[in-house]
């Protein structure tokens, strides 16, 4: 949260090893706590290989003028615990879409 009482967030998808290809982001959704993103994000990549790679989604508050602050939920094959589980579950379900909610935290 910013010093106005709100956040302007927004969220980054990156697969390391696809250089710029592999980069995404969402709108900013300005001045709210609560964000909802319904945007999509899609890469080129074998289901078999899925499993190796890593793919990183992180909700940041952007900040005119200073560095952007990292607000939280990271999915990935680095995730921990529900968030862990909801990367299993896309891997085990091949061309289904897997939606969930995370609740966003400061993990600085």
């Amino acid at each position: 949260m910013d010093a106005n009482g709100y956040s302007d967030p927004y969220v980054k998808c990156l697969k390391p090893d696809m250089g710029k290809k592999g980069k995404g982001k969402t709108q900013i959704k300005k001045r709210t706590l609560n964000p909802e993103f319904n945007e999509e994000f899609s890469f080129d990549i074998k289901h078999s290989e899925l499993a190796k790679k890593t793919l990183d989604i992180s909700v940041w508050d952007y900040d005119i003028g200073k560095s952007n602050d990292y607000i939280g939920c990271q999915l990935g094959i680095t995730a921990k615990g529900e968030r862990l589980k909801h990367w299993y579950e896309c891997l085990k379900n091949k061309d289904k879409k897997i939606e969930r909610w995370h609740t966003l935290l400061n993990e600085n």
